[in-house]
């Protein structure tokens, strides 16, 4: 089965497998422990749900140019996407797999905005990778992140194997900070309400880009 055959969770799934089969068997077990640390901290459950009104934001695009999360609403529901990194396989298949459907998301009047904390230099270097056709927002100090709940530090214990694999979290980010939010996917109605969240501790677990059409089909 080739990669283009595969569902996008398939996609996650082979990834996760590669990098398992390059990984000793000390760095794996390290790994789960501060996923399962991650998880049982309650992030994911204190970050914003359905129901819960989106705060309005401010952020730059890749160009730097102001985009404001209100101005956008007047033109109809912005699903909204939280990544942690163009440095990241599993964010950037995601990206991709958002910009496949970029049309369906355009005739159900959806406009797709993705969120990372790295500078507008490496958004737009992020957007040209993946040859991303919507707003790429930079959230320089996760403020906005901060605002729906989704920050953490990256544990110190996992630095030296990021940058082992040549991945400088403070280098994209413009500062000295390991602190990333969680993945994250939220469709934001004209009202500012959140009509749809997938928010997993899990890097690896990512929402199928038809789930979020089919949130968008609601109104």
């Amino acid at each position: 089965m080739t990669p283009s055959t595969l569902s996008f969770t398939e996609q996650l799934q082979a990834i996760s497998a590669s990098f398992a089969s390059q990984m000793p068997d000390e760095a794996k077990k390290l790994f789960q422990e501060k996923a399962e640390e991650l998880a049982q901290s309650g992030l994911a459950e204190r970050g914003l749900r359905v129901g819960d009104m989106a705060p309005d934001f401010l952020l730059p695009d890749a160009w730097g140019n102001p985009v404001r999360l209100g101005e956008l609403l007047r033109e109809g529901p912005v699903v909204l996407s939280f990544y942690r990194g163009g440095w990241c396989p599993y964010c950037n298949l995601e990206l991709r797999a958002l910009q496949q459907n970029l049309p369906e998301f355009q005739k159900r009047g959806g406009k797709l905005v993705a969120i990372s904390p790295e500078t507008p230099d490496h958004s737009l270097a992020t957007m040209e990778k993946n040859e991303l056709q919507f707003l790429v927002l930079s959230d320089r100090g996760n403020r906005v992140a901060r605002k729906f709940g989704l920050v953490f530090a990256l544990p110190q214990e996992l630095r030296p194997y990021y940058e082992k694999f040549g991945i400088n979290i403070p280098g994209h980010n413009g500062e000295y900070s390991y602190e990333i939010p969680i993945p994250a996917t939220y469709v934001i109605d004209q009202a500012q309400f959140i009509r749809f969240a997938f928010v997993n501790t899990d890097y690896r677990k990512r929402p199928e880009p038809t789930e979020v059409l089919a949130a968008l089909q609601q109104f």
